[in-house]
């Protein structure tokens, strides 16, 4: 299993899996051109993805979504109660509506409910030849019945949107202020970094931080928190960032 994150923020986002001939995007909050360059500049064709997932609504993860299924035959894989809010840029014909367990070819999928301000709002753990990814982004918490579905697993992308204190005395009003906070808002460094130390396992080789606020965050509190979790362990630790992709890891 292959995965590198091509773009993470509040301005779009998008991420890359490959288990072998299997590649799934997921999310597609950057412009069709922006992602087909990203591709091509990893030797990957657009024709080459297998089909894509998508988290959420929100416009920062799909705001590509309808050119791109104008491109190509790709079929958009959601939970069916997500349907609704997507309606508009998914022909019916296009979908592939998700259980909580699936299967694509040998690739698992299995959906993590999240907690965010739309209908339906998801993560994934994705499992190839007994390697797992989860990624989780855009949810106020998790609920604790989740844990043991994503304990020890090999790769961690993970939302730490927020140090509390840098939003609380920040630039938004304050009713934006409660939505980041909330259940349905985002995870704080310091949440994410508790739940990290619930989770993580001796077989988990790398947790990247995600969807960091530019005006309530900095990468050094996100990193310096999570690190104080996971300094003992042999863990790569490392950031999504906005216009930069991650590197390419495989486990």
């Amino acid at each position: 299993m292959k995965f590198k994150s091509l773009a993470s923020g509040s301005k779009g986002n998008s991420s890359i899996v490959i288990c072998d001939d299997i590649i799934l995007l997921i999310d597609i909050g950057i412009s069709y051109l922006n992602l087909k360059k990203k591709l091509e500049k990893n030797s990957i064709a657009i024709d080459d993805l297998t089909a894509i997932l998508i988290t959420h609504s929100h416009s920062d993860h799909i705001k590509g979504l309808e050119t791109l299924l104008n491109k190509t035959q790709l079929k958009v894989m959601i939970p069916k109660d997500m349907y609704d809010e997507l309606s508009y840029i998914v022909p019916k014909n296009r979908v592939i509506y998700l259980k909580d367990h699936n299967s694509l070819k040998n690739v698992n999928i299995n959906l993590i409910h999240t907690s965010h301000d739309v209908n339906c709002s998801v993560g994934y753990v994705i499992t190839y030849q007994e390697k797992s990814l989860v990624y989780i982004t855009d949810t106020g918490y998790l609920n604790r019945k989740i844990l043991p579905q994503i304990t020890n697993k090999n790769i961690y992308l993970i939302e730490s949107n927020h140090d509390e204190e840098m939003l609380m005395n920040g630039p938004y009003p304050p009713f934006l202020k409660q939505r980041v906070i909330s259940d349905y808002g985002h995870l704080s460094n310091n949440t994410t970094a508790k739940y990290l130390k619930q989770i993580i396992g001796e077989n988990t080789k790398y947790v990247i931080l995600a969807h960091l606020s530019e005006k309530n965050n900095t990468e050094e509190l996100a990193y310096e928190t999570t690190h104080k979790v996971i300094q003992k362990t042999s863990i790569e630790l490392s950031i999504a960032r906005q216009n930069e992709e991650t590197e390419l890891i495989e486990v």
